[in-house]
């Protein structure tokens, strides 16, 4: 079933009952972020069974008996399938018939399409729930900045909420990140708490990024590889790579992802484009966002944006990713966006 956010708080609360959570829609760090309330709602103690829809697509058998099975332990555990797609009907299907589970099962499947057999499934089922996550805008995405701070033992002022939440373009992951950072430089934590001001956001937050990137990320999103090969080669000489690249084009694509879930809700682009929703957009760039927003699905947007999120996380791992393989990242998706003209 379909369910709104009151129900789905009730139905993650006695998990049990449930025989799978579909957490879909463009913002998947808001999916996660349920997966977690899940867990939370089972136990610290649970056992977490990670699958993916390449291993139910050619075992559709294991997502019941997953379901089904009993800790070694005998304490509580449930199942989490990221990412699932159609290709896990069968495994899903065989999970509505068993007459048994008892191990709740979240499925993470980031933005469906209204056909997605995966979807209709997940509608028709009675002892299924339902829920799409969308970035949050305006008083929900300060709200969410301020209910994120306070667990990181920040005190935030409305204005730094809003301004933290447009920065990020409301991306939960982009957010979190920001406020940890925030955290560590105000040395905050949620036994000593500390307010924070603009001055401090400005000097660790994502407005703090060295070089111009505006034409790097119109490269990327537009798939002009030629002009984002320039770009880097500028940017490389005042030593501008790596980490800085990746956020300035999460930034961009969280955007996109934010307006373009207006677009597949039924609004043209020139209608969301003037909305309220696009109002942050510095004047120069409103040709070139609406362009790319005409372009890119929510799907590839998501896809796009995971990547970008682990990038980010193995540039910072020991021995991870090298400034040459953050550049290969952007071309990547400059390549995709180049298929979408």
């Amino acid at each position: 079933m379909k369910a709104n956010r009151p129900q789905l708080d009730r139905a993650l609360k006695s998990p049990a009952e449930t025989r799978f959570f579909l957490f879909h829609g463009p913002d998947e760090a808001g999916s996660r972020a349920l997966v977690k309330a899940l867990a939370a709602a089972i136990g610290a103690e649970a056992e977490r069974i990670d699958l993916s829809g390449a291993d139910l697509r050619g075992d559709p058998a294991r997502l019941s008996d997953e379901a089904a099975s009993i800790s070694l332990f005998g304490g509580a555990r449930y199942v989490v399938v990221e990412p699932a797609g159609d290709e896990i009907l069968l495994a899903l299907e065989a999970l509505v018939e068993a007459p048994t589970a008892g191990n709740p099962v979240a499925l993470v499947a980031g933005a469906l399409r209204p056909t997605s057999k995966l979807l209709k499934l997940a509608l028709a089922a009675p002892n299924a729930i339902a829920f799409a996550s969308y970035v949050p805008e305006g008083r929900d995405a300060d709200r969410l900045v301020a209910d994120l701070a306070r667990a990181e033992g920040l005190i935030v002022r409305p204005d730094l909420a809003r301004r933290i939440a447009e920065s990020c373009a409301g991306n939960r992951a982009l957010i979190e990140q920001e406020l940890k950072k925030l955290a560590l430089y105000a040395d905050a934590s949620p036994d000593a708490p500390r307010p924070v001001d603009r001055d401090a956001f400005d000097a660790i937050g994502a407005a703090a990024e060295e070089g111009d990137l505006s034409r790097m990320v119109d490269s990327v999103g537009s798939g002009d590889a030629a002009l984002l090969q320039a770009e880097l080669m500028r940017l490389r000489s005042e030593g501008v790579e790596g980490i800085p690249l990746i956020r300035a084009l999460l930034r961009r694509m969280s955007l996109l992802t934010r307006l373009r879930a207006e677009v597949e809700a039924g609004n043209s682009v020139a209608a969301v484009m003037a909305s309220p929703a696009a109002k942050s957009i510095f004047w120069k760039e409103k040709d070139t966002i609406a362009a790319q927003l005409g372009r890119w699905r929510s799907d590839l947007l998501a896809k796009s944006l995971s990547r970008l999120l682990e990038a980010e996380r193995q540039v910072k791992a020991p021995g991870g990713l090298g400034p040459i393989a953050v550049d290969e990242e952007l071309f990547a998706i400059c390549r995709q966006a180049a298929r979408l003209r």
